[in-house]
């Protein structure tokens, strides 16, 4: 069997944007007239698997295209899965950004949605035991809780796995 493909929230903004519907629209609101004349607001839809984001809150239409796409792959991230086999090895970027056990990544970087997919794939295919997907990882457990922090959303999601398969939710 194949590698298992790169996830969405992994690739660069211009593969992304490709696999992507772009609406511009205007929104109404605090901003004045430019706000009100000019279609700045922006949403992706991302065709393979149906997630969608969006910015409106820059005067700028390209701010609100980069915003949304950051947005649109922490959206990736969280509600899509790439199972890892038993044969998985962390990929260059993950390794990049986890030195000695400890992961270091920004919330606001643009590395940080491809990490925490990566981190969520392989907490979902060891069935929600953080213990055994840090080791998979690299990692300590703490560091990836800490991970999963940085993103309620992703901390919310994994307690949602551990539960329903009888554990204890992470703190």
């Amino acid at each position: 069997m194949g590698q298992t493909p790169v996830h969405p929230a992994a690739l660069d903004g211009e593969q992304l944007s490709a696999e992507c519907d772009m609406r511009r629209l205007r929104r109404s609101g605090p901003g004045g007239q430019h706000r009100n004349k000019v279609e700045t607001a922006v949403v992706l839809h991302h065709r393979p698997t149906g997630v969608s984001a969006g910015a409106n809150e820059r005067r700028s239409q390209a701010e609100n295209r980069s915003a949304a796409l950051f947005r649109l792959r922490v959206k990736l991230a969280l509600q899509v899965r790439r199972m890892r086999g038993p044969q998985y090895a962390p990929s260059t970027l993950w390794q990049s950004r986890c030195a000695g056990g400890r992961i270091s990544v920004n919330e606001s970087h643009d590395d940080f949605p491809a990490v925490l997919a990566e981190a969520l794939d392989v907490i979902a295919s060891r069935e929600a035991e953080v213990k055994t997907a840090a080791t998979t990882l690299g990692c300590t457990a703490s560091q990836l809780v800490k991970l999963l922090k940085k993103q309620p959303l992703a901390l919310a999601l994994v307690n949602r796995w551990r539960t329903q398969r009888g554990l204890h939710p992470l703190k």
